[in-house]
């Protein structure tokens, strides 16, 4: 049975891969239409998705992926780059399976990248962050991960180029490196100067307003569900 908490995760997870992008409309009918379950319990996983800034209320327009403004984006970096070098700095030595996890992690990472699949290349890069939280073993930080993650997603969405993963691959395996050497403190540097190398490839001009009600079903169908017909022109919402 379909939970409200499936719903909010499946939103989730199709904002990391890039399928849902910022301002894409969530209808409530569709979506109770797509899971099979009332739209009171749409509502509600909505409402806990409110709660985490990854969707807004427009009056009488209804639901939406949020659109971070320009200072929420450099906000975001600003919040990863207090949390992620803390982190690494009172780690401790990982253990050496979490080492060769977060390896397998980044050479998958870099197989995405040669294949040009971006979909798997854009949730593996930012799923490395989740990886080595999870490898560190905290699982609050863990959980605030996914969703700092989920928020840059939308950020780089909006205000990225998209052209530099193999940058972003670099810095994750020489992380990985200096995690392995035992040396924390230049794991935390790097992990610093990755950060301020995203937050300053920030461009307010590369925003992107569009979307689509077909990739609303895209991303987040359940496996086999049919596709819709073509919308009548009065129930699209475009903007």
């Amino acid at each position: 049975m379909v939970s409200k908490a499936n719903i909010a995760e499946r939103v989730v997870q199709s904002i990391l891969e890039r399928q849902l992008k910022p301002g894409e409309r969530l209808g409530e009918q569709e979506l109770a239409d797509l899971f099979g379950v009332s739209r009171t319990l749409v509502r509600e996983a909505l409402m806990q998705l409110q709660a985490r800034g990854f969707v807004e209320v427009r009056s009488r327009l209804g639901w939406y992926v949020v659109e971070p403004s320009f200072d929420e984006a450099r906000e975001t970096y600003a919040a990863r780059r207090v949390i992620e070098p803390g982190m690494l700095r009172d780690a401790g030595r990982p253990l050496q399976a979490a080492i060769a996890r977060l390896r397998r992690h980044v050479a998958a990472e870099r197989q995405a990248i040669r294949d040009a699949d971006a979909g798997t290349r854009s949730v593996k890069l930012a799923d490395f962050h989740v990886c080595l939280a999870d490898c560190l073993g905290n699982r609050f930080l863990t959980s605030m991960m996914v969703d700092l993650s989920a928020r840059t997603t939308l950020v780089s969405a909006l205000y990225q180029s998209q052209n530099e993963a193999n940058e972003s691959n670099a810095d994750h395996a020489a992380i990985v490196d200096a995690l392995a050497a035992g040396d924390n403190a230049a794991a935390e540097r790097l992990m610093r100067e990755h950060i301020d190398t995203l937050a300053a490839r920030l461009d307010e001009s590369l925003a992107d307003k569009g979307k689509s009600r077909e990739r609303l079903y895209a991303a987040l169908a359940p496996e086999g569900a049919a596709r819709p017909r073509a919308a009548k022109p009065r129930a699209v919402q475009a903007r």
